[in-house]
């Protein structure tokens, strides 16, 4: 059974953990085109980056998640483990100088099936194939002499070979060769290496990982048939869904492998110009009321050719955005417990639109949680993490308003919970750290607050009336006015979760409190 007409390879997915490195190799090193970047259909706050020919017509496209600053996974069993993509056959000397030239790790060329390879690797360690292979280009893109063509392989593993290729065969794939424990699948176009590595770990899903390969199929009629035909297999689940460049359909080949089936239509320029592909980025249908949010929420990058976001190696994961206008201000935030670097940036967003902001990520993990610093109970934190985390973050913020070009006074910190209360701890250990504060529902975490001078520090407290942790509140709005600090304390209708009235007693204060900028924007 062939699914349509089609055959061949869709598109296939990886996963990285650095955008801007991801763009720098599959863009700008390997010239390929961005032709589309979304907020993901089934996460919406991860960034996906689709990259292909001109117009990212099936067969050319490699997409990424985008897992920043995420954990490596494992290739093994079950997963995608190479993808070759088909160039000029007499380019692969002058790739071979490119990939020295650029310090792209590869390996000498080899022959594999009688065809020449050079063997790279991506930014997080994946391994990319050139493989001399005068194919044509469906819409060419780039140099003609040296630019990809398309996708002319991918790589399985599995502990199931015959299995597996016989669940290929169902794409319009036929046998071609073996070679060893590698079965060569021809279609039209392409063809799929399975490679049974029984006794081999299996895959771990993570950064320089592959999440799935997606076949071609003609229209949404050839998936539905494919999808009666794998029911009536019993195989394993199959999920049908509208990514609005495709319709598709997720099933698992027998050792593992997640698959996809993809329609050609209706294609990249059904919401963007051919010209100007992948040049917005775009949130999922069902998002467009979040849109501004997400936007503030994922990762930045710069084009080949474009200035970069700053990025700087310091000893906490951050992210750090800056708004199509930026002036002189800067909100550094810390999220609550569970969250992440990007859970408070659209709110720093709203409370000043034109600060650029820097979202850190706290070191403590609490059943896979991140957290500020371990705690022992829900009232009984500890103290040596404490004191080492705010020894740390001090270091943080010294390197990133170096690093940044930060000016250190027109910082503002907004923490909440978890991140408050760390905010708190921390104005208490480095008392000249942080100058200006909105700490929403803060509780003072430290066993004993030292008689420090908070003198010209400037703090608004925001505390829901129905938080069941509020109770601990008044003592840390006591002792920083006992300490000197300028404080401004509210009780808002609700609990410990934000309403938006945080979000309007929060803009009054930074407007009031926040030095007019000598510039606009800069």
């Amino acid at each position: 059974m062939t699914t349509s007409a089609q055959s061949g390879i869709h598109h296939v997915t990886l996963i990285t953990r650095n955008v801007q490195a991801n763009v720098d190799f599959y863009a700008g090193f390997l010239g390929l085109r961005l032709v589309k970047q979304t907020g993901g259909y089934e996460d919406s706050l991860q960034l996906h980056l689709f990259y292909g020919d001109r117009l990212g017509s099936p067969g050319t496209v490699v997409t990424f998640f985008v897992w920043q600053d995420g954990a490596p996974g494992r290739v093994g069993t079950g997963q995608v483990s190479e993808i070759a993509f088909a160039v000029p056959q007499d380019s692969i000397g002058e790739w071979m100088t490119r990939a020295l030239t650029a310090g792209v790790p590869m390996e000498r060329p080899s022959r594999e099936f009688g065809e020449p390879v050079l063997r790279l690797k991506d930014p997080d360690g994946f391994i990319v194939k050139l493989v001399g292979s005068d194919q044509p280009a469906p819409a060419p893109w780039g140099d003609e002499t040296t630019a990809i063509r398309r996708i002319r392989a991918v790589t399985l593993l599995t502990d199931s070979g015959d299995e597996t290729a016989a669940f290929i065969s169902r794409f319009g794939y036929r046998p071609l060769a073996t070679d060893g424990s590698i079965m060569r699948l021809m279609s039209d176009t392409d063809v799929v290496d399975v490679r049974d590595v029984t006794g081999y770990v299996p895959g771990i899903p993570g950064t320089g990982t592959a999440d799935h390969i997606a076949f071609r199929a003609a229209d949404e009629d050839a998936v539905r048939q494919v999808e009666a035909s794998l029911a009536s297999l019993n195989s394993s689940p199959t999920n049908f869904h509208d990514r609005k460049y495709f319709s598709s359909l997720y099933v698992r080949e027998p050792g593992g492998t997640l698959i996809e089936l993809a329609t050609d239509g209706p294609g990249f320029t059904v919401d963007e110009d051919a010209d100007h592909l992948g040049e917005t980025l775009l949130v999922p249908p069902y998002e467009t009321g979040r849109a501004a949010d997400i936007k503030v929420m994922l990762p930045q990058f710069g084009r080949p050719g474009e200035p970069r976001p700053p990025r700087r190696d310091l000893p906490f994961v951050h992210r750090f955005y800056t708004p199509d206008e930026p002036n002189d201000d800067t909100i550094i935030v810390l999220h609550g417990s569970g969250g992440n670097e990007a859970d408070l940036m659209p709110f720093a967003h709203r409370v000043s639109p034109h600060a650029s902001i820097l979202g850190v990520r706290g070191r403590a993990t609490e059943e896979g949680s991140a957290r500020w610093f371990r705690r022992f109970t829900l009232n009984s934190f500890d103290q040596n993490d404490i004191h080492s985390e705010a020894e740390a973050f001090n270091a943080f913020i010294q390197g990133a308003v170096s690093g940044y070009r930060l000016d250190p006074e027109r910082i503002t910190f907004i923490g909440l919970s978890n991140g408050a209360n760390f905010a708190a701890a921390v104005m208490a250990l480095y008392p000249d750290l942080i100058r200006r504060a909105i700490l929403l529902r803060a509780i003072p975490v430290l066993d004993s607050l030292p008689d420090v001078d908070l003198s010209g520090a400037q703090v608004l407290l925001l505390d829901g009336i129905d938080d069941p942790f509020a109770r601990n509140a008044p003592a840390l709005a006591n002792w920083l006015r006992e300490r000197g600090a300028a404080l401004e304390q509210h009780q808002l209708e609700g609990g410990h979760s934000l309403t938006e009235a945080d979000t309007a007693a929060a803009k009054a204060w930074h407007q009031q409190y926040s030095p007019p900028s000598p510039f606009a924007v800069r």
